[in-house]
């Protein structure tokens, strides 16, 4: 993931945010390694946003799929979840918002994290970012 896919990647998701009057939202993109690229949050942001969004972003990764998805499993599987935080040392949020982006070929360029609204409308403003710059949160056969 490269920094200035990253800037275009929260630029594109704050200006989404922005159009459908989200509350202030921190924004995270992590390469395909887990680190961190580029980092953003909005005047008004809870302090705890950035680590959210990262947490988001990050567990994406860990799982390979979407903290959505991570959220849906969590409901049914509490106690591997529980134990999915202590190993990870607390750095995976089962909530919406994080999503896995991919390049054309189907590789996993990183991960982008949103926090600051409800986990849904997150993950609507991370899907508008990725959107905007031509790339996929979903994996496609090539």
């Amino acid at each position: 993931m490269k920094l200035a896919i990253a800037k275009m990647i929260i630029d594109a998701a704050l200006n989404a945010a922005s159009a459908r009057e989200l509350a202030p939202l921190a924004v995270v993109v992590l390469d395909g390694g887990g680190h961190l690229v580029a980092a953003c949050r909005q005047d008004g942001a809870g302090l705890l946003r950035i680590d959210i969004a990262f947490a988001k972003a990050w567990g994406s990764l860990g799982m390979g799929f979407s903290s959505h998805e991570l959220a849906q499993r969590a409901q049914k599987a509490p106690q591997f979840f529980a134990a999915l935080s202590a190993v990870s040392g607390g750095r995976l949020a089962p909530s919406p918002g994080g999503v896995l982006v991919y390049d054309a070929a189907g590789a996993v360029l990183g991960a982008v994290g949103i926090s600051g609204d409800i986990g849904e409308r997150d993950e609507d403003a991370a899907l508008a970012g990725v959107a905007a710059v031509g790339l996929s949160t979903t994996f496609i056969k090539a």
